[in-house]
């Protein structure tokens, strides 16, 4: 066995190096199971030149491990996890973007192979025989057959599974129920299974490394990442099966978390507020952190808030060599932490003296050797990747990795050192139809679905999916424009939610067109930076809102200005009329009035965000802002909290 092993492996892996490294693992794992002397018989066989590859592997191995960039107090075994890791992924994700460009050389014929795949997989399911989806033999009969379908289509076959039944959807018990973030009407609880798991990370963490050591060489390296991480909240269905955010935990990350600068332990504690703290007291003991990675910009951003606000106790917890005692931490959690703090007033006095010369550009002084901040910084997310570049992390790259939902992966991002965020989609993630974005309003959308093939360069459209869990012709409710091509599979930028767009006269002006006109209109406010926004239609508001005609009311959370005159405010209407040429015609006719800009005082934004997040059952993971209120009770809050 075990000599098919080596051989096995030696025949995957190519580089001589690893070959010989992975002699050397097997070996070592042999040891450590303490079945040595049995196996190591079966090994006695083996020519003598095992022993001298395995020395001269040795030697190769700790040659390339010494001329790489490596973080402080590293332990050997830490290292040579780590290494292994990168070099499997590694070796991993050139693999899959090999299959990947060979995918998008025939999209058709991919994207058809995907949808029967997903289609014989659920034939034997309730819903597979409703559609009878065993006698589909092409993509043009399934759509035929199946219509178009959003959540309600699905509900109660979701509380079905719930409640534990069987083969209603999906042919296996899936992993958890999901719940979407909300971010465009109420949470919707969808089905994850270990497919979709799996294609995240082939075709997209794997993927995503390649295209990132590719552009970021530095990034090839044995420096710690700081991950921005919260364990999230799990409730049980009836059946027994975990409720909660479709995102990876620690525990699913175990044997990875030796890569990060925060120990295990920090994982456990409950408190966002406490394991952020933790977070960033073990991230500014190590000067050598190489990454800054989250899941979203907003995380990193409100990490480095927490940082500008908590710094003085931070420095003197690496003084001391203790773990704040204003965290609430269970007893063990504790003392496991407080064993990996020692005395630093050497340390401290340095990170004292870069907080002491402000926040701006604080990132590379704090980590001279930060290489990349890896985080989406697309859509909703867009603000806070912004502020981020322009305060604290100047002149570090970013990198936008993923475009990804609850339902599934969606594409990725082959040009991480491109400005432009834009994702490749994934052929084999999910089967993807396109609804024009004429057509989104219509009673029959079926009928105006394109696939791949035929979308047109420089159009939008909704994705319409069909993926691995359950979901057929499923109108995501996300509007992309395709931007390009790669050989024949298209490329795309996230617009807009379909929930998130204002309209009080049908007017619909997106999220991305409000952003421009807002950034216009602050760039002419003397001293003023955006912190975050949000806006509601007058119509949910009732007489809370003033003024009779329909309207906007946009909430922002500024810097550097204490007030608005009302020219200043008239300029943020004045810019979408520029944008919009239906908003400009309706206020011209007085069918919709003047909007009413409202700042609100330092904070708001966070403690919206707290309410939002309790309110979804959302996980600080993977929360977004919503950038347009469709709940009262967020905006009368906001009104609240008006300067």
């Amino acid at each position: 066995m075990f000599y098919e092993l080596i051989s096995s492996m030696a025949v995957l892996v190519r580089s001589k190096l690893i070959r010989c490294a992975l002699v050397i693992t097997i070996l070592s794992i042999i040891i450590a199971t303490g079945q040595s002397l049995e196996l190591l018989g079966m090994l006695r066989p083996l020519p003598s030149v095992l022993g001298v590859l395995s020395l001269g592997g040795m030697a190769l191995l700790w040659r390339d491990i010494s001329s790489k960039v490596k973080g402080e107090n590293r332990t050997l075994s830490s290292l040579l996890s780590q290494y292994f890791a990168v070099k499997v992924v590694g070796w991993l994700g050139k693999r899959q973007r090999g299959k990947l460009e060979a995918d998008t050389q025939n999209i058709r014929q991919v994207q058809e192979e995907t949808l029967l795949k997903r289609l014989r997989k659920t034939a034997d399911t309730r819903y597979g025989k409703q559609y009878d989806f065993s006698s589909i033999k092409d993509c043009e009969a399934f759509r035929t057959r199946h219509p178009v379908t959003t959540y309600e289509h699905y509900r109660e076959l979701v509380a079905r599974v719930a409640a534990g039944e069987e083969k209603v959807l999906i042919a296996e018990k899936p992993l958890i129920l999901a719940m979407t973030s909300g971010t465009s009407g109420a949470s919707a609880m969808l089905l994850s299974t270990k497919d979709t798991n799996t294609e995240f990370f082939l075709q997209g963490v794997a993927v995503c490394l390649d295209a990132m050591r590719r552009a970021f060489p530095a990034t090839d390296s044995l420096q710690r990442t700081t991950k921005l991480f919260y364990s999230p909240t799990f409730r049980q269905s009836e059946a027994g099966i975990p409720i909660g955010p479709n995102s990876s935990t620690p525990a699913s990350s175990r044997h990875m978390l030796n890569l990060y600068t925060t120990p295990a332990p920090a994982f456990q504690v409950p408190s966002e507020r406490d394991t952020l703290y933790l977070h960033l007291l073990f991230a500014l003991k190590d000067p050598s952190v190489g990454t800054l990675e989250s899941n979203f910009a907003s995380t990193v951003f409100y990490a480095f808030s927490a940082l500008q606000e908590r710094w003085q106790e931070l420095v003197e917890d690496i003084k001391l060599g203790r773990v704040s005692p204003a965290l609430a931490l269970e007893p063990g959690v504790r003392a496991s932490l407080e064993g990996q703090m020692k005395p630093d007033p050497e340390r401290a006095t340095q990170l004292l003296t870069h907080f002491q010369q402000g926040f701006v550009g604080i990132a590379r002084r704090l980590w001279p050797q930060l290489n990349l901040v890896l985080a989406v910084d697309s859509g909703s997310n867009q603000i806070y990747g912004e502020m981020l570049r322009e305060r604290y992390c100047q002149g570090i790259p970013f990198y936008s990795p993923f475009y990804a939902a609850t339902e599934g992966l969606i594409g990725v991002n082959l040009w991480p050192e491109e400005e432009r965020r834009r994702y490749l989609l994934c052929p084999r993630s999910m089967f993807c139809e396109f609804l024009p974005e004429a057509s989104l309003d219509q009673e029959t959308p079926e009928k105006h679905t394109l696939l791949m093939e035929e979308v047109q360069e420089g159009h939008s459209y909704e994705l319409v999916v069909t993926n691995a869990s359950g979901l057929f012709r499923y109108r995501m409710g996300d509007i992309v424009k395709v931007v390009g091509f790669h050989n024949q599979c298209p490329v795309v930028e996230f617009q807009y939610r379909r929930g998130q767009m204002l309209s009080v006269r049908g007017e619909k002006v997106s999220e991305v067109m409000f952003l421009g006109a807002l950034k216009r209109a602050i760039s002419q406010w003397p001293g003023a930076q955006l912190v975050d926004y949000c806006c509601a239609e007058s119509a949910i508001m009732g007489e809370s809102c003033g003024g009779s005609d329909p309207h906007y009311q946009v909430f922002v959370e500024l810097k550097g200005v204490r007030n608005l005159t009302e020219e200043q405010r008239y300029k943020l209407d004045q810019c979408v009329q520029e944008d919009s040429a239906v908003y400009k015609s309706f206020r011209f006719k007085g069918s919709i009035g003047p909007m009413r800009v409202q700042m609100v005082a330092e904070g708001a934004f966070k403690e919206l965000r707290k309410q939002m997040m309790a309110f979804s059952n959302t996980s600080a993971n993977t929360f977004k802002m919503h950038r347009v209120l469709r709940r009262k009770e967020y905006a009368d809050f906001l009104l609240g909290k008006t300067i």
